[in-house]
């Protein structure tokens, strides 16, 4: 696969994962208080089962396509402090690891009950700022040096 292929799904992947995170956290979190409790559950029970059913798909196509590109630029992740690019690269990287941390733990908490509407908000609220330093990590790797 070219190296245009594997950023094209890289980012139409990431596009609909930051979407959904910036949905959750700008949008819906901010109907709390203005729709019924009522209403409000069911539209995150309805939202929250297709994320279920979508997300994992976007994540492993998404994440199978950072790695192929890192893999691509190895040579900078050898020596991650040798150059900006290294750098920015190497703390995208490991925020997008974090991320997925955040993800594999709010499964386990719904799976052993204990995801919370609190536990939810502030997982949903930490991945919202990876996603928002990553994006401009991204936009930063070919544009910013010192």
């Amino acid at each position: 696969m070219t190296y245009y292929v594997i950023l094209t799904i890289h980012l139409l992947c990431a596009f609909v994962f930051i979407g959904t995170v910036f949905f959750e956290v700008l949008i819906l979190h901010g109907l709390h208080g203005r729709v019924s409790r009522r209403a409000l559950a069911e539209v995150e029970r309805g939202i929250g089962e297709r994320a279920r059913r979508l997300m994992p798909w976007v994540l492993l196509a998404m994440y199978g396509a950072g790695i192929a590109l890192a893999w691509q630029h190895r040579g900078a992740l050898s020596h991650p402090l040798a150059s900006p690019f290294g750098v920015m690269l190497s703390i995208k990287i490991a925020l997008a690891i974090s991320v997925f941390g955040h993800f594999l733990y709010a499964m386990h908490l719904r799976r052993s009950g204990r995801l919370t509407g609190t536990r939810s908000r502030r997982l949903h609220l930490s991945v919202f700022v990876h996603v928002v330093l990553i994006v401009l990590l991204a936009k930063g790797l070919f544009h910013l040096a010192w």
